[in-house]
């Protein structure tokens, strides 16, 4: 740190000095903490010389010379002064400090001195490359052939399941382990879900098709407003409107495969404040579908006896128990 910028941070007027401080505290630590401990003192001679003052304002009552102006001189020279003293001899303060705080400079002995091995750029780390073991093009070949093993087995792909299906049975037997998956990362019932999903598509056989019978996947009949920003099919669809059932045309998302219908079914319900109570009675399957329809997911009003009565049906409580007593 140059003794000049030493001498900016001691003028009380300069504050590029203390700028200048803080830039030289990247290069050399020792001499930062020294100016610092300076400047501390400087403070503390401040605060000293301000007591001394105030005591002595009852002296100066009634003196013509005594003005508000004369006051801000005196304390601007006050403050001058604290810095010329505490950058000269001084008090003894800033040595105390120096020597108690430079124990804890980084990369610095307790005197304060740079260790051999404090690095303070890039430069200074060894950037040699470690030696290249002689089993890396074994492991290498063995990685390729696990790759080629994988690329060569046949994926079950989603498009693979069926756009419409034949049966409730097939209809369970089909998504209910799509379910299942889904439930083991939110807590929803699986058979909730595929009991939901049984009524908006009549058991898959009403699937939501566009044009040219496109497939949706849609299985919760979840509409594609502004917020959506997928794929979107247009159909024909009923809705109650105060109590009696009209037919409208309507958009509704469509989804590559069922697991991502089921997703974003889960992620309709989170990112709704609305349903946040129908989230909470997750692990109560008859309490979850009432709430449902309480919170408006549809305009039937009896859309969650509905889906509590296909959930309650012997085929379906059957298939389930089957299905998890295989896995």
């Amino acid at each position: 740190m140059q003794d000049y910028q030493l001498q900016q941070a001691r003028v009380y007027t300069d504050f590029s000095g203390l700028n200048a401080l803080k830039n030289g505290a990247r290069e050399d630590e020792q001499a930062a903490l020294e100016e610092v401990a300076r400047q501390f003192e400087s403070i503390f001679l401040s605060e000293m010389l301000k007591s001394m003052r105030k005591a002595g304002d009852v002296f100066a009552e009634g003196n013509y010379l005594n003005s508000s102006q004369s006051e801000f001189y005196r304390d601007m020279f006050d403050s001058q002064m604290s810095l010329t003293m505490a950058g000269g001899q001084g008090t003894g303060l800033a040595e105390a400090l120096v020597r108690q705080l430079g124990k804890d400079i980084p990369g610095a002995n307790k005197e304060g001195a740079p260790l051999a091995s404090h690095k303070t750029a890039l430069a200074d780390y060894d950037r040699s490359l470690p030696p290249i073991s002689p089993r890396l093009p074994e492991r290498i070949e063995a990685v390729s052939e696990v790759t080629a093993a994988e690329s060569s087995t046949p994926a079950v792909e989603a498009s693979a399941l069926p756009e419409q299906f034949e049966s409730p049975e097939h209809f369970v037997r089909t998504l209910l382990p799509v379910a299942e998956s889904i439930s083991a990362d939110t807590g929803i019932s699986p058979q909730l879900m595929v009991a939901q999903a049984a009524l908006e598509t009549g058991w898959g056989r009403h699937m939501i098709q566009g044009d040219g019978s496109q497939p949706s996947y849609n299985l919760f009949g979840i509409k594609a407003d502004s917020r959506w920003q997928g794929d979107a099919v247009t159909i024909t669809t009923t809705e109650f409107r105060e109590g009696v059932p009209m037919k409208e045309r309507a958009d509704f998302r469509a989804y590559p495969d069922y697991e991502s219908s089921f997703r974003d079914y889960v992620a309709f319900l989170e990112s709704n404040p609305r349903y946040r109570d129908v989230l909470a009675s997750a692990d109560q399957p008859d309490v979850f579908a009432r709430k449902l329809q309480e919170a408006g997911y549809a305009t039937d009003p009896q859309y969650g006896d509905k889906i509590n009565r296909i959930m309650n049906r012997d085929s379906l409580m059957t298939l389930s128990m089957d299905n998890g007593a295989g896995e």
